[in-house]
């Protein structure tokens, strides 16, 4: 029997320090005792002398090693685009773009993913990274725990994927005939939002249109440093994940009929209906406060909405979804009955909601962090005028 091919293909442009810091990361990494094939495509190689001499000069221990080197700046959703591509010369790939640090147990647990995939029609990519943040509101997100090391996420991965070859060939048909993306209730705003150079958009919209799923992993396999370069002004923590660096990684895979850890592209677990003894289609979830189309029956909300209230609930166990499943009472989560009318006064509570994001911050940080915040603010009030 044949040994599957699972590729490594790295996206590289104008980041050398970046660059050097990921490659030293998949050369520390764990793998089989196979060929593993290395491919680094570097966008306007002839405008990225500095990038091109680190790739050139990057020893491969565990394979082939391929250089692309693209004479336009292509620019970051077509050269992705072009990466995807080559999943039709291999079993799958495994994409990574410049500014990410791999687990050295990523290739161990993306081939263990992939090959759980493979049967799987709702399944259109995995994921490496896992996020700690919900990027739509910028409050923390953490999958519920249902003894699983995997959740299901209707929102395409970007800094750490993997896709079989038919996979990839899925959305680029589905690609081919939806190059305009419209606003639509079921995708956030934010993504809608997005420019045409992102191709994180579209994978995300054809997951939506689809009903598909990307599959995270609860540790990530990957992380981001958020350097700077075409999309980032200046370097972030804010979207650096707990890294897995267990000795060894065998991961237990749930399906999807079987799993409680189910999320839509707003990060709204899509269980929880269950837990309220509702319909799923006559309940709309909406426990970070983003959604705006209340069309369903039933409004589980932590906005304040002009709706009659039927239960509220508290906002206390982490992750959000808890509160509901173990019932915890208080007054931050609302049941909303959406055919009755009620006019509903009450003033949010933003200090709650603010400490339950961030745990603890002192009296002195807090003015650290006020100085910065107003300093940047300033800064970019001068550069706009200046500019």
């Amino acid at each position: 029997m044949n040994e599957k091919i699972t590729a490594v293909v790295v996206i590289a442009y104008n980041r050398p320090k970046s660059l050097t810091r990921l490659l030293q990361s998949l050369g520390d990494a764990r793998y089989p005792d196979v060929n593993i094939p290395l491919i680094i495509s570097v966008d306007f190689a002839e405008k990225n002398q500095e990038v091109l001499r680190i790739v050139e000069n990057f020893n491969w221990k565990f394979g082939t090693r391929e250089i692309i080197k693209h004479k336009k700046n292509l620019g970051l959703r077509k050269h992705v685009l072009k990466c995807g591509d080559l999943s039709a010369n291999y079993d799958a790939i495994i994409m990574l773009e410049d500014d990410l640090f791999v687990s050295p147990n990523f290739y161990t647990y993306a081939t263990q993913a992939l090959n759980f995939s493979e049967d799987k029609a709702y399944l259109a990519g995995i994921s490496l990274y896992n996020h700690p943040l919900n990027v739509h509101t910028n409050e923390i997100f953490k999958p519920l725990d249902d003894g699983y090391d995997n959740y299901y996420f209707q929102f395409a991965s970007s800094w750490g994927q993997a896709w079989t070859r038919e996979q990839w060939r899925k959305f680029k048909l589905w690609y081919v005939e939806n190059q305009k993306i419209v606003p639509d209730a079921q995708i956030p705003k934010n993504v809608t939002d997005w420019t045409d150079k992102s191709w994180l958009k579209y994978f995300t919209v054809y997951l939506i249109n689809t009903n598909k799923y990307f599959l995270y992993p609860k540790i990530s396999l990957s992380t981001n440093f958020s350097d700077t370069g075409t999309h980032a002004e200046s370097d972030s923590t804010s979207y650096q994940a707990y890294l897995n660096f267990a000795h060894s990684n065998t991961s237990l895979f749930s399906r999807i009929e079987e799993s409680n850890s189910i999320y839509d592209a707003f990060y709204e677990n899509m269980r929880l209906h269950e837990s309220l003894g509702l319909d799923n289609n006559e309940l709309c979830v909406d426990l970070y406060g983003y959604k705006n189309d209340f069309t369903s029956k039933f409004c589980l909300s932590t906005q304040l909405l002009n709706y009659k209230i039927i239960k509220s609930f508290g906002r206390s166990l982490k992750p959000i979804d808890a509160n509901i499943i173990a019932n915890i009472n208080g007054s931050d989560i609302f049941l909303y009955d959406t055919s009755t009318n009620q006019v509903n006064n009450k003033l949010p509570n933003n200090y709650r909601r603010i400490s339950y994001n961030i745990g603890h911050l002192s009296f002195r940080n807090s003015l650290l962090v006020t100085g910065k915040l107003l300093a940047l603010k300033i800064k970019a009030t001068f550069d706009f005028i200046k500019n």
